[in-house]
């Protein structure tokens, strides 16, 4: 005998149905009654499929067990509509969203409980997917982060499987017409706008089965979905006082926001040198003249200064092409101690007077036009305390996408992967949430800057950053990676890059290292392994 419903389910699974491989659909429902947790209920919505045994096969289904549910459509109203008639019909404390044609894995449900259990004031729940093909083998797991709204603004990556609060559900509204084919997309923003916690599930327990005319083979395969996708993203950005527009990104199902900062934000753009030249592309140039030529050329903002911290023996004909590239925007600063790049970044900073301050290496040159706007805008947000931005080689392969924090070590994620790669599962070309960002080129807030402390003097030349990285999140503060602020990084220029042992032990001792990085599991943090065959092994440091 099959289990009594219980009044009400945990758990509504809503799966919307139309015309789907018979053998296909029966492998979705037997997927659900093979779960190891009772307390659900799937309510199968036939938008009214042309072959009569889609419905009789659910009937056959529901009359076997009580809590599978048939709600059959009069006329084809598309996904929305199906959707919405099945969340009018759930009495589950959440519902679950299921493809007609994909499947749970047999602890789908128990693990979700678990997680809701923890806390008591969940309201969303998403877990990690893979892909089935259709000789059923499983591939292409996608090794999700941890709750990253910037990310969700530039993809749809929390997908499958998406557990939500019913109340909540109801309170936004449910799916909206219009929004076919990013409808799941839309509805997840306004959920996660009010949801007081969002909580993740580190496990595959969903395959997305992937046939022709399926997103799961074809990115490209719903072209009416971006049109939706980028209207939910600007109805989100629009809600939540956010001034930037959307846009279409790299491929299909990635969005790019271009924000706007406000003309009255002053910026202080702080730079350390000693005034080396240097070689580059074969013509040698003075680093940080250049490095400043380009930031002011490529910004259009105007509230800028330009605070060059100098060594006592950085040559006069330097300082005074500053003057001449920078005018009354520079600031001069001479440093007479040893080195010691987290003082200098400091006395800069004491030094700036602006409201928003940018680290920035003089081995740098900016790229991107709006690139200053771009990295800084975000802190607008009061929750977002530090951003980075994307840094290439003069190869034009990825030097800096976020730092990854694993394995008892500190990372650069996705080094040389090339400049028009979208990397994998679009981490290159998204804009999203990390650990840690390099200080070659960062940004935050003045009073956040000065309310955790700063740069520790005690690291002179390495892992200071990781140590900022660090004071930012106890803060309770996000860290963004922003990919559209993008600069090449002419790297280790200016001085040796020696990494010093006892730094990175220090760094150790204060924080620790976890197994695993919140928003870039090992899995995914990948170098680009064509490139790295071809370099010496001598390239392969960690963060400095």
């Amino acid at each position: 005998m099959s289990p009594q419903p219980i009044a009400p389910p945990r758990f509504s699974i809503v799966t919307p149905v139309y015309d789907p491989p018979i053998d296909v659909l029966k492998e979705c429902i037997e997927s659900v009654l093979a779960q190891d947790f009772d307390s659900w209920e799937l309510i199968l919505v036939d938008d009214f499929s042309p072959n009569a045994a889609v419905p009789t096969v659910i009937a056959q289904y529901a009359q076997q067990d009580a809590r599978i549910q048939l709600i059959e459509r009069d006329t084809n109203g598309h996904i929305v509509a199906a959707s919405n008639d099945g969340v009018a019909a759930a009495t589950g404390e959440f519902i679950a969203l299921l493809d007609h044609d994909d499947l749970l894995v047999p602890e789908a449900l128990s693990r979700v409980a678990g997680a809701i259990d923890r806390h008591d004031d969940v309201d969303y729940v998403y877990t990690d997917e893979d892909k089935v093909g259709e000789d059923g083998a499983t591939y292409g797991a996608f090794r999700k982060p941890d709750w990253s709204p910037e990310r969700l603004r530039g993809q749809m990556y929390t997908s499958h499987l998406s557990v939500l609060r019913t109340s909540l559900v109801r309170e936004v509204g449910g799916f909206r017409e219009g929004f076919d084919g990013s409808q799941d997309h839309d509805l997840v923003l306004r959920v996660t706008e009010r949801a007081r916690r969002v909580v993740h599930v580190p496990e595959v327990l969903y395959h997305w089965r992937a046939v022709e005319g399926s997103t799961a083979v074809d990115i490209e395969a719903k072209p009416y979905a971006e049109a939706a996708g980028i209207r939910a993203v600007q109805e989100h950005l629009d809600r939540l006082g956010i001034d930037a527009t959307a846009g279409p990104g790299a491929e299909p199902g990635r969005y790019v926001v271009q924000r706007r900062l406000d003309p009255a934000v002053t910026v202080s753009v702080v730079i350390p040198t000693m005034g080396q030249s240097s070689l580059v592309r074969g013509r040698r140039r003075v680093l940080v003249v250049e490095a400043v030529r380009s930031l002011l050329e490529r910004t259009d903002h105007e509230a800028v200064e330009v605070v060059v911290v100098h060594d006592t023996p950085t040559p006069s004909a330097v300082l005074d092409e500053l003057r001449e590239v920078a005018g009354d925007r520079l600031v001069l600063v001479p440093f007479d101690r040893p080195f010691n790049f987290s003082e200098k970044i400091n006395v800069g900073v004491c030094h700036a007077s602006g409201d928003r301050v940018v680290f920035l290496n003089d081995d740098v040159e900016a790229i991107s036009q709006g690139w200053l706007e771009q990295l800084v805008a975000p802190l607008d947000e009061p929750d977002v305390g530090l951003t980075g931005a994307k840094l290439y080689f003069s190869d034009q392969t990825v030097q800096h996408a976020g730092h990854a924090y694993y394995n008892a070590g500190y990372h650069h994620p996705f080094k040389f992967w090339t400049r028009d790669e979208v990397g994998p599962f679009g981490e290159l070309v998204v804009s999203r949430e990390v650990t840690g960002v390099t200080a070659a080129c960062a940004a935050m807030r003045r009073e956040t800057f000065f309310a955790i402390g700063g740069f520790s003097e005690a690291l002179p030349g390495n892992f200071n950053d990781v140590d900022l990285c660090y004071k930012v999140q106890a803060a309770g503060l996000r860290t963004l990676y922003v990919a559209t602020s993008e600069l090449y990084h002419y790297e280790s220029r200016t001085r040796e890059a020696r990494v010093q042992e006892w730094e990175r032990l220090a760094v150790v001792a204060r924080w620790g290292v976890a197994a695993e990085d919140r928003f870039t599991p090992s899995e995914v943090a990948m170098p680009n392994l064509r490139r790295v065959q071809e370099l010496p092994d001598e390239l392969f440091e960690p963060i400095v």
